[in-house]
């Protein structure tokens, strides 16, 4: 049974999606601030995190930014539909996916759905074509361990950040459209946009260069897709 913790100041949310996910098989945890998630999840780590932005002590984005100097595991924004500019800077420090306000409560349940099925990769058999270690020229990637280094420097990402950069990979030289990258992100059923991937690409350029400041591997073609270039 999947651990999911439920974070946001409004009760009637905390009451109604945790009443939906338990009735769905989820264990559910449910905090009204940042902090008490925080503190908790420095005890025992959910398997994954749905945050509201706006909350008193802690809000969803600082929570976010703890939480990525942590863990890996999947999290999930509940956004306002005037935070537009939040919902990309959530992308942008780690998030996996992102929901807005009001939302239909069995959306919320596919996502989570497929954010867990995402996460499953590390676990996957070894004899998988998916679980094998990948190595193209300075990048090296094991979906078992869901490990990445450059260089042999280590690069934390995100589920969703590993499965653009290995769609990528798989073939240097050719290029992905966003929506062949949705298809390998994203569930069938979950619904998102271009921006969102841009989001994820530029997220992932940025966790590339921190560890080598001229990384180029991937390369926009505007209009058209991404491309990974080995080097």
């Amino acid at each position: 049974m999947s651990r999911i913790a439920l974070v946001d100041d409004d009760r009637n949310i905390l009451t109604s999606v945790s009443m939906t996910l338990e009735a769905e098989g989820f264990e559910v945890e449910t905090y009204n601030d940042g902090q008490a998630a925080y503190d908790a999840f420095s005890r025992r780590m959910p398997d994954m995190a749905v945050l509201d932005i706006k909350m008193p002590r802690m809000d969803g984005m600082d929570l976010l930014q703890r939480l990525r100097q942590k863990t890996r595991m999947p999290v999930i924004l509940l956004t306002s539909r005037d935070e537009e500019i939040d919902e990309v800077l959530g992308l942008r420090m780690g998030a996996d996916d992102y929901v807005k306000k009001p939302f239909s409560q069995r959306l919320l349940v596919e996502r989570i759905r497929a954010l867990l099925r995402r996460q499953d990769v590390a676990d996957q058999d070894g004899d998988s074509e998916e679980a094998r270690v990948m190595v193209r020229g300075r990048l090296r990637m094991d979906p078992l361990r869901h490990a990445v280094a450059w260089d042999g420097r280590d690069v934390a990402l995100t589920v969703t950040e590993f499965l653009l950069l290995q769609a990528l990979a798989q073939r240097p030289g050719f290029v992905k459209s966003r929506d062949q990258l949705m298809d390998v992100a994203y569930d069938d059923q979950v619904y998102v946009d271009d921006r969102t991937i841009d989001s994820h690409i530029k997220r992932l350029r940025k966790k590339m260069r921190a560890v080598d400041g001229e990384f180029s591997a991937i390369e926009t073609l505007y209009g058209i897709g991404y491309r990974y270039n080995e080097t």
